[in-house]
């Protein structure tokens, strides 16, 4: 039988700094309730997405920072959206930024989590590939400060059974690197599921700045069709705070092929019915890794070395 899932990815325009959480969260609601019209069984939302993206600004005072990171998952803001999920039925990927105090020591990292359509949460996943610089560097037109807001992540690449597949989470910068897809798909992941917020501007190489569309898409393209996974990516888009972000959220099918697209820089749910059946199909043209994949080969190789 036809393993059929259907998914969406809701796009969101600009969240200015002075917006509040419980506003971002009722935008999120109505997204959730159009992608329930359209009946999907799970939406995607984008990284950081109950704040302004804040590491493009420079902010020094720890209570400045820990404003932006939520302490536990669900909390009183993000309430509405786990209750709205689990009277629709309808499952969702959010990405916020975490504080965990462990044992009395303090970390913050990117994260995302994934919630079941009862409105619990399944799965958890933190950025691995923190992007941008640590200190200030006032001569940037803006800043990309994860790595001083952010710890690496330490949960590896996770995956879930979760709506009738596997499903496994990326956030942002992880999507630009095949290590990403490998590992869940190596762990068996059917879906991937990522949130991004990613600059318009290019100031270290201006000269490529035409090319960031075709580069947001060309990796997790790259990625479902190399290791035949569905991927659905939500971004923030728009100009948040005098910060423009490219948007361009879209869903992939293990055939490369991009199967829906965002056409606006504002809030937006795109929707598709992935064939999870259609991955078995991609694998046998290419990617059987048990048919092609074999580690004597690879010994030998590195013995001759």
């Amino acid at each position: 039988m036809t393993r059929v899932v259907t998914v969406g990815a809701a796009q969101l325009g600009p969240i200015s700094r002075t917006e509040t959480r419980a506003s971002a969260v009722a935008r999120m609601v109505v997204l959730l309730d159009r992608a329930a019209a359209h009946g999907c069984d799970f939406v995607v939302f984008p990284e950081c997405a109950l704040t302004a993206f804040f590491p493009h600004w420079y902010y020094d005072g720890e209570e400045e920072i820990d404003a932006y990171f939520e302490r536990e998952m669900p909390n009183a803001a993000t309430q509405p959206l786990f209750d709205r999920a689990r009277e629709l039925g309808v499952g969702f990927y959010l990405g916020y930024a975490e504080l965990d105090v462990t044992d009395g020591s303090k970390h913050r990292y990117n994260t995302s989590i994934l919630v079941d359509k009862g409105g619990r949460v399944v799965g958890k996943y933190r950025k691995v590939h923190l992007p941008g610089h640590r200190d200030h560097e006032p001569g940037r037109p803006f800043q990309n400060l994860e790595k001083r807001y952010f710890e690496v992540g330490n949960l590896g690449f996770p995956v879930f059974r979760a709506f009738g597949g596997i499903v496994g989470m990326a956030i942002c910068n992880d999507r630009r690197w095949p290590e990403t897809y490998r590992m869940l798909c190596l762990n068996g992941a059917e879906v991937a599921l990522i949130g991004y917020n990613t600059p318009l501007l290019l100031d270290e190489a201006p000269e490529l700045a035409h090319l960031r569309m075709f580069h947001n898409h060309l990796p997790m393209q790259a990625g479902a069709y190399q290791n035949t996974l569905w991927v659905a990516a939500a971004a923030k888009a728009g100009l948040e705070d005098g910060q423009a972000l490219i948007g361009g959220s879209c869903i992939i099918a293990p055939t490369g092929e991009i199967a829906a697209q965002a056409i606006s820089l504002d809030d937006e749910v795109i929707v598709h019915r992935a064939d999870l059946d259609l991955i078995s199909v991609c694998q046998k043209v290419n990617f059987d890794f048990a048919k092609y994949r074999r580690p004597d080969q690879y010994r030998l190789i590195a013995d001759q070395a």
